[in-house]
């Protein structure tokens, strides 16, 4: 399997990028190849003379950048040559099975939707992020690919990430959740209403309604769908929960005796660890015809080299294999029910996201 890296994607680009695609080979096979996109000259003086050799790692030149804070369309049209670009035309090319980024999420959204096209029957695609919960992995889709979607696009996330949740974190029959501003039939808005009933009609789904928020964490669900906007500002708050919590309580730690304050460190670690984004590495962008993963701006090592892995896990699986057939099954696919959405009409697809 041939997977494509974007080294100069992110807050740690490149030292970081790099560090994480050598330290996973020792998990791949003989016939893995990793390709690093990127200004030739900066990456390969940071790889081992070893990994130099074909076979192991291999680089392709992408002498621009598109910066996290640029527009993510006209940035495509500006920066042809820009690691983001170069990734997205390998995929376009079969010149890679799968294509990894750190860097700005709209921009990724954009070139691999436009490159590597949607799959069939699939209307806009969707990033799909794994909440560790108490309860177990929650998958949310989308946060961030999305901003305005119609109740087709959001059956179709419940479609895609049911896939996800079943052949990837081995939930076998994946409880599917609305998001909503209240668990009843009569709340939310139009295209949540809209939706509920297109997801329902759907007797292959076990589709257990409208969620709150608070109900994700609680175990209510396996697979929670939202609008990008919804989802963005979730994972957002989310972590920095996640941060500000962790900080409250060694804070407080430290105010005891600094004997109890390392009983409790070990469990700390396990905790932290539980509940680290990095542990999965990117969140796929589901829908593309291909595998595309999409990681944290932030990500240091250990999430390249998971996201590696999960794109491997991805690509084996057949996942989009999976989600075609069973789109092609059911009637609901051709948007005939609901696809008009809230405003009616059609509209042009914009990736406008951010993780």
């Amino acid at each position: 399997m041939r997977i494509a890296i974007d080294a100069m994607g992110g807050d740690n680009a490149p030292d970081e990028i790099i560090s994480g695609a050598l330290e996973s080979i020792e998990f791949l096979s003989e016939n893995d190849e990793l390709i690093l996109v990127g200004p030739r000259a900066i990456i390969e003086p940071k790889l081992p003379s070893s990994h130099r050799r074909e076979g192991v790692i291999s680089i392709v030149e992408a002498p621009e950048v598109i910066e996290m804070d640029e527009p993510p369309v006209e940035s495509l049209r500006r920066k042809v040559k820009s690691s983001i670009s170069v990734l997205a035309k390998l995929a376009k090319r079969g010149q890679t099975d799968a294509v990894i980024s750190a860097g700005n999420t709209g921009a990724c959204v954009a070139a691999f939707q436009m490159r590597m096209r949607n799959l069939p029957g699939v209307n806009r695609p969707g990033i799909a992020v794994v909440f560790p919960t108490f309860s177990g992995p929650v998958t949310i889709c989308d946060v961030g690919a999305n901003i305005s979607c119609k109740p087709i696009n959001l059956y179709q996330y419940a479609v895609m990430a049911s896939m996800y949740s079943k052949y990837i974190l081995g939930i076998e029959n994946p409880r599917v959740g609305l998001v909503s501003i209240g668990s009843e039939e009569a709340k939310g808005n139009e295209v949540v209403k809209k939706t509920l009933e297109l997801i329902r009609s759907d007797e292959k789904m076990n589709f257990i309604g409208n969620i709150e928020g608070r109900e994700i964490f609680e175990g209510a669900c396996d697979v929670a769908i939202c609008e990008g906007f919804v989802g963005n500002v979730m994972l957002k708050i989310t972590e920095g929960l996640v941060k500000g919590l962790f900080k409250a309580i060694k804070h407080e730690l430290m105010q005891e005796k600094i004997r109890l304050a390392m009983k409790f460190k070990p469990i700390m670690i396990r905790i932290y660890k539980k509940y680290d984004y990095n542990e999965y590495g990117g969140a796929p962008l589901l829908g593309v015809n291909g595998t595309a993963m999409i990681c944290h701006g932030s990500s240091k090592s250990m999430t390249i080299k998971n996201a590696i892995l999960s794109s491997k896990k991805y690509y084996m699986g057949k996942i989009n294999d999976k989600i075609v057939d069973y789109l092609s099954e059911n009637p609901l696919s051709n948007g005939t029910n609901g696809e008009q959405g809230a405003n009616g009409g059609k509209s042009e697809d914009k990736a406008t996201g951010s993780i």
